[in-house]
């Protein structure tokens, strides 16, 4: 188990982080630089198609993994391999799981109860961007540490 658990989580936080990063390099420049009623409603839809099982089942799914990784890091505690499987649930669970239900959900739930062409929609769509990519930046961070952290613990 303790073989086949970092390199799951190496894998899903892999998956999760280089969507992230997308979203960070240049899926969020694209949509912030057209037409705000563009850029929202096409945001609105990613919100809502994100939440498909295979995306939700490789975020969810890695936060268990990453959860089992911080109870297996006590296991003998101290030991390079435990801190490692520690370091990459922590980073999983509280700056990706955490930080995308804590900061990033909340601000799609915002700009979905709006209507595109309105114009507290266009007066928002500028903060939501600056807002959503600062702690999208964070859990993309969080998501590649965690990688580096399980990927570390294979070789215990």
């Amino acid at each position: 188990m303790l073989k086949t658990l970092p390199l799951l989580v190496c894998l899903g936080a892999g998956i999760v982080g280089g969507v992230f990063f997308a979203f960070s390099t240049f899926v969020m420049k694209a949509l912030a630089d057209g037409p705000s009623p563009h850029g929202i409603a096409t945001m609105q839809r990613i919100n809502v198609s994100v939440l498909g099982p295979l995306f939700l089942g490789v975020f969810v799914g890695t936060a268990v993994l990453a959860g089992i990784c911080v109870f297996a890091g006590f296991f003998p505690w101290g030991e390079t391999k435990s801190l490692l499987l520690f370091a990459a649930g922590l980073l999983y669970l509280v700056g990706t799981f955490g930080v995308t239900v804590a900061f990033n959900v909340p601000r799609n739930d915002r700009l979905a109860h709006m209507n595109p062409e309105s114009a507290d929609a266009a007066t928002y769509w500028p903060r939501y961007v600056r807002e959503w990519l600062f702690w999208n930046h964070v859990r993309t961070v969080a998501a590649i540490g965690a990688v580096a952290c399980a990927a570390a613990a294979l070789t215990y």
